[in-house]
């Protein structure tokens, strides 16, 4: 299962180790799933973090390393993102997703994402990071 992570669960797993947003690069490890984000996501997890945490900026770059990067999306891509309702901040990151062919966008981001939540578009379930989780498990186990 191909599982796009936004910048927010990128963020939110680096700065806590003993959090459950963890979980996703243990199943990674574990070869359940694949991790996938663009460089925009990444490059916004990463000015976040030195942002309001610097010092958790080596945990971030660790995690980093488990993530297949994939391309930018197209500014067709981005074009179809921004007719969803998604503000140009977060269009990316959609149309990244479907792009890189993921099955999931995990995002924590309920202001922006929180109307696609449960819904399928261009193949790319958007869910939160819970139910993301939740997804993967139940697969794995069939």
């Amino acid at each position: 299962m191909r599982v796009f992570l936004d910048a927010n669960v990128i963020f939110s797993a680096a700065l806590n180790s003993a959090g459950g947003l963890r979980a996703f690069f243990q199943l990674a490890t574990a070869g359940v799933c694949e991790l996938l984000a663009s460089p925009y996501a990444l490059d916004e997890a990463r000015r976040n973090m030195a942002r309001k945490q610097a010092a958790r900026v080596p945990d971030l770059d660790a995690l980093i390393l488990q993530i297949t990067q994939c391309r930018e999306a197209s500014a067709d891509s981005v074009q179809w993102a921004l007719a969803t309702g998604l503000p140009a901040k977060d269009a990316p990151i959609l149309a990244a997703a479907v792009q890189a062919h993921a099955d999931i966008l995990a995002t924590g981001d309920r202001a922006h994402f929180g109307m696609l939540f449960g819904q399928t578009l261009r193949g790319v379930t958007i869910l939160t990071p819970r139910e993301a989780l939740e997804r993967i498990l139940a697969t794995s186990e069939k």
